[in-house]
């Protein structure tokens, strides 16, 4: 039904193969797209390069959005390499573990700062980076969670995060929308990832999802993927802005 064969693609926030971005990377590459992929550290890279290569991934490099000029560097390199950009992933979050296993209304001013800024304001800061490199238009992506939208027991102060996250998404899709740039938020369901394993009982959550899914099933990589692909492809040229539920409609009924 579509292609991906001529863009380019930034990928953020692989650490490894049960990473959601690492789904979304495979469906890209499968389409056609050409790849940039990061890393989070040194220790990240062991696991990240080895996949990276298996795609064929044209610019590999370290990024941790809190290091001054990491950013920069990325966007620099792939303006070099390619002086284009089509296609940005951000899937990338972070909040102390002791905000994130509190009470919201107990979180640290520190630690909600710095969950805000390397959950959101770091999507922002791409957006604006990879604007001049989407002269003919393109698709951002980020990647959120239903305790955005509802309360879901645990998810504490990721939640409120999460919300700014989704209405980021708007407000960019609403600012871009006359150049030719979309923007989305893609929702998956609870999933076994290492970033959710730093939810307190994030189990539990993961077998309500199973149970009360009306497909009774859990989102995959590869669902993800698919959707990351479509929205990415000039078939969704006229979608901005959606927080899109993957979810096996858990989010109608939780």
């Amino acid at each position: 039904m579509f292609s991906l064969h001529g863009q380019h693609a930034l990928i953020v926030g692989i650490a490894n193969q049960d990473s959601i971005a690492w789904g979304c990377a495979q469906a890209l590459h499968q389409q056609g797209a050409r790849l940039a992929i990061t890393w989070l550290n040194d220790k990240a890279e062991a696991h990240v390069r080895p996949l990276a290569e298996s795609l064929g991934a044209e610019l590999m490099m370290p990024l941790d959005v809190t290091q001054p000029g990491q950013l920069e560097a990325v966007f620099q390199a792939i303006g070099a390499r390619w002086g284009r950009l089509d296609t940005l992933l951000h899937s990338i979050a972070f909040a102390p573990k002791a905000d994130l296993h509190g009470r919201v209304v107990d979180c640290s001013a520190e630690g909600f700062a710095q969950a805000m800024d390397v959950s959101v304001h770091s999507f922002l800061r791409m957006i604006r980076l990879a604007e001049p490199l989407m002269a003919t238009g393109g698709t951002c992506m980020a990647v959120s969670f239903l305790g955005a939208q509802r309360v879901v027991p645990r998810y504490s102060l990721m939640g409120p995060v999460k919300a700014a996250l989704e209405c980021a998404v708007r407000y960019a899709a609403v600012e871009l929308g006359a150049k030719g740039i979309r923007v989305h938020a893609l929702s998956p369901g609870p999933m076994p990832t290492r970033a959710a394993s730093g939810i307190d009982q994030f189990e539990t959550l993961l077998e309500a999802a199973r149970q009360h899914a009306p497909t009774h099933q859990l989102a995959s990589l590869a669902d993800v993927g698919a959707l990351a692909a479509f929205l990415a492809s000039p078939a969704a040229r006229n979608l901005t802005g959606g927080v899109y539920d993957i979810d096996g409609g858990f989010s109608l009924i939780a």
